[in-house]
């Protein structure tokens, strides 16, 4: 594995189009950020990037998509199972899987893996827990997955009850419509933690990609009776999506460091999410990075990424003085910088779309910035 330069031996104002000079030494896990999902150049950079890293010795992508769905896609990439459009169109969650960009790093990572040794192959992850901003469906199907391969004999359909009761956005919105602090939903939690541990007992047993899968389907169970538990508690509303959105990041930063244990002594592995999940600054809640840093440390590092216009989320050119308008006079089209001039926070557009400036506290709690001139 080719050695990263230190940071410390690069002064605070490089800038460069070379991403492996951005990355210390120590580190396993590179987080590297965009302020939006709905701008494509983004992932289209991404995919220029990630073969550069591979170059210096990185050997595992994740990114913020379902965890349980993505080991499709990672069967895909390291052994040709199934087809492109088939892990596509079932190996993602929040449409990701439609998006070009992706289908092309995957495609990608297939024609890299080919006829390469399985220890040099790349691997394929997602970080996220199995749900939406707005629903999270039964944990049923996961654990019955982890049941069925341990060959255990249970039966827990009647404390499941209809899926619908649990997927249904009022079970996530409603503290009074949700099942998580149900008797039926602490009993599965019960059970779901005593299978935990069968699991592990079984690990000699079971072949290692065998195990894994089990434990990433157990997991996800287990995520989900935590998250609805949350879901039951009665808070208002400024309180509640605060806490909801902690719990997520919560159960990110667990996937992570568990993806870093399977990918240990193979080399680093690049993380590619939105701004707000591999932030280590304080904010309303603590994000995924926030968490993986505090434990990681100098294992650790974040790349932020910043936009100047985008036609397709009708972004406008940055306002002077901004901190978007001072990267743009650096950067004809793209960089990455890791000192970037005192400024000011651009205007909100419309939260809908998805987008978040640049601000101060992102900026402290980053190694340094990638950003996009023009889409």
């Amino acid at each position: 594995m080719k050695v990263f330069l230190e940071l410390s031996t690069i002064r605070l104002s490089l800038m460069s189009q070379d991403i492996s000079a951005f990355v210390p030494a120590s580190c396993e896990l590179l987080g590297l950020g965009e302020p939006t999902h709905q701008e494509p150049a983004f992932a289209r950079l991404r995919n220029e990037l990630f073969p550069r890293l591979v170059e210096h010795g990185f050997r595992s992508f994740a990114m913020e998509t379902d965890r349980v769905a993505a080991l499709a896609v990672n069967d895909f990439v390291r052994e040709g199972a199934g087809t492109l459009d088939s892990v596509m169109r079932e190996g993602f969650s929040h449409d990701f899987g439609e998006l070009d960009g992706n289908r092309r790093l995957v495609a990608w990572m297939r024609e890299y893996n080919e006829n390469r040794p399985v220890e040099e192959r790349l691997s394929f992850h997602g970080f996220d827990a199995p749900m939406e901003t707005m629903s999270a469906p039964s944990p049923r199907c996961y654990l019955e997955h982890a049941r069925d391969h341990l060959k255990l004999d249970l039966d827990f359909a009647g404390l499941f009850g209809e899926d619908e009761r649990w997927s249904r956005t009022e079970a996530v919105m409603d503290p009074a419509m949700s099942v998580g602090a149900t008797a039926e939903a602490g009993k599965l939690r019960v059970i779901a933690d005593d299978m935990l541990i069968t699991l592990y007992a079984r690990a000699p047993e079971m072949a290692r990609d065998e195990w894994i899968k089990v434990k990433t389907h157990l997991s996800a169970g287990l995520d989900l009776l935590r998250y609805h538990k949350q879901c039951a508690r009665r808070l208002d509303r400024a309180e509640r999506y605060p806490l909801l959105a902690a719990t997520r990041d919560a159960l990110m930063a667990q996937n992570l460091l568990d993806i870093r244990s399977i990918e240990a002594g193979r080399g680093p592995t690049l993380v590619f999410s939105h701004n707000l999940h591999l932030k280590r600054s304080l904010g309303t809640w603590l994000s995924a990075g926030a968490i993986v840093d505090s434990l990681l440390g100098k294992r650790y590092s974040v790349i932020v990424g910043s936009l100047g216009s985008s036609g397709t989320i009708e972004l406008p050119e940055p306002e002077a003085g901004t901190y978007e308008s001072l990267l743009q006079s650096r950067f004809p089209t793209w960089g990455l910088t890791t000192e970037v001039a005192s400024g000011r926070k651009r205007a909100a557009i419309d939260p809908m779309k998805g987008y978040f400036p640049i601000d101060q506290a992102l900026l402290d709690g980053a190694d340094a910035v990638l950003h996009i001139n023009t889409a």
